[in-house]
């Protein structure tokens, strides 16, 4: 006897039920704020304006090119009611690279909050957020339908691009439900949480780690427009907000700490601060530890949601500091070597995943799809890390990014953790470059703190105390910042363009 699908989850109709009074949603920007069953009704009426007003129908995709704010969550969940496909575009783009992403997706609507610079596709039409929230206001509620299967395409997410062309990763509404219940888990999330929400809503942590695990729970959302150091340190300590978690990439923490409001004694409702999308030393986690502020570090892939999370007790914080933590309770682990054979404790290798939370692909790309799982169904993340006795994974490094040094692996985040550690140093990124004698060596380019001035030396000295020689780059390069992404991962395959003296 066959099953019939299951049907998509609907966290907010179903506390607009439970608990229909219960703030679910301040737009930070415009002091908006709806209740859940506010938040319901504007979703139906929103649904409205897409079927009768612009004529979507399910699988087509709806892109958005806007800042952080309530009415795209509107949008994504009307679109997911609807079985379209939500499609946030990254807006700090070129207008050449956004046009490259509409023309993969191809969608019938682009919702925007700036004039457009780009050339839109054929028969798709727009709209600005602004419009598009009055004539949602001036809707009547659509009736409802029944809800699409749980596993067709509900978003897409274009990758970071740190390799250079993104790729759109299908996001289906099990995924992010998954996602929801992983989190939730590792990050004490329930009822009471209230998420403050400042990452770009078109990345990952965003649109699905800061949003789906408080609805799911019958929290509160927070959505500010964007990051703003000043801004965040007045919201984490402001009580009437009542922020339980925040959640940034470590460069986000470091703009934080140097601005002149940071008080974290003031920060009395924060169960911790979460971090992800790049390495995060332990001597910075120790940092905040002291400061009385948890910060969990953890792991995640656009293609997978949460991965891994570290505990929220401090001690345990500090004992595995370094460390991306456990993994998440649907998630199934494995770190092998090159032949697919599980490594042994502590030894390295690429971490392999499966479970509900895992993506089904990529969009309009079926032989890359079909690459990066193996023939029974593991996904290869492509990401090298290590496991202890304890079951807390450490991250090493991207499979690419290793380079070969007389023989001997390299794994740059390894020797970038040792840089991060050197008291003049604000960024560094490490690459492996040709050398006639050894096949491959190490390059670093580092961003010094204001004032000090880099020592090729006393670098060299610094990493050979530490590491390995086979390890320690030849060559240090400054620099005045690092291409990163919008999601703050930096871009390599920029820095292998760069000559040794800076850009080519």
């Amino acid at each position: 006897m066959r099953m019939p699908a299951f049907t998509t989850s609907d966290p907010v109709a179903l506390h607009a039920g439970l608990q229909p009074d219960r703030v679910a949603c301040v737009d930070l920007a415009s002091g908006r704020r709806w209740t859940y069953a506010a938040l319901d009704e504007a979703i139906q009426r929103a649904v409205g304006v897409l079927e009768t007003g612009y004529g979507i129908e399910p699988g087509q995709r709806i892109a958005a090119l806007a800042r952080n704010s309530a009415d795209l969550l509107i949008l994504q969940q009307a679109a997911m009611r609807l079985g379209a496909i939500f499609v946030p575009v990254n807006w700090r783009l070129a207008s050449a690279e956004q046009k490259v992403i509409l023309a993969d997706c191809d969608p019938a609507l682009l919702v925007h909050d700036t004039a457009l610079e780009t050339v839109l596709p054929k028969d798709c039409k727009a709209i600005e957020v602004g419009a598009f929230a009055k004539a949602v206001a001036a809707r009547a509620p659509a009736p409802r339908r029944p809800l699409p299967a749980s596993d067709a395409p509900s978003i897409i997410l274009y990758t970071s691009g740190t390799s250079g062309r993104p790729k759109g990763v299908i996001v289906t509404e099990r995924n992010a439900l998954a996602t929801a219940v992983n989190f939730g888990v590792l990050g004490r999330v329930g009822n009471a949480s209230v998420f403050l929400c400042d990452a770009p809503m078109f990345h990952v942590i965003g649109l699905i780690t800061n949003l789906r695990p408080p609805l799911l729970q019958g929290g509160t959302v927070l959505i500010s427009p964007g990051f703003d150091a000043g801004a965040t340190n007045r919201r984490l300590a402001d009580q009437a907000l009542g922020v339980t978690h925040y959640f940034c990439v470590p460069q986000m923490a470091r703009m934080l700490r140097d601005h002149p409001d940071f008080a974290p004694a003031r920060w009395a409702s924060l169960t911790a601060i979460f971090t992800g999308g790049a390495p995060n030393p332990a001597a910075d986690i120790k940092w905040w530890l002291a400061q009385g502020i948890r910060m969990a570090d953890g792991f995640g892939m656009t293609e997978a949601g949460t991965v891994l999370g570290m505990p929220v007790e401090a001690d345990r914080i500090a004992g595995k500091a370094g460390s991306a933590g456990l993994a998440a309770p649907t998630i199934g682990l494995r770190i092998v070597d090159d032949d697919g054979r599980d490594v042994a404790i502590g030894e390295p290798g690429e971490i392999w995943l499966s479970g509900p939370s895992i993506t089904s692909g990529y969009w309009n790309r079926p032989e890359e799809t079909e690459h990066a799982f193996t023939t029974d169904g593991w996904f290869r993340t492509g990401d090298i890390a290590r496991q202890d006795e304890d079951g807390f994974v450490t991250l090493v490094d991207r499979r690419k990014d290793m380079f070969i040094s007389g023989g001997e692996n390299v794994f740059p985040v390894e020797i970038e953790m040792v840089l991060l550690d050197h008291p003049d140093i604000a960024e560094a990124a490490v690459i492996g470059v040709a050398d006639a004698r050894w096949g491959e060596v190490g390059r670093a380019f580092v961003v010094m703190k204001p004032g000090r001035i880099l020592d090729q030396a006393g670098l060299a000295s610094h990493c050979g105390a530490r590491i390995a020689r086979y390890k320690v780059p030849k060559e240090f390069v400054s620099a005045d910042a690092l291409p990163r992404t919008g999601s703050g991962k930096i871009q390599k395959h920029i820095l292998r363009g760069w000559t040794g003296g800076g850009r080519d």
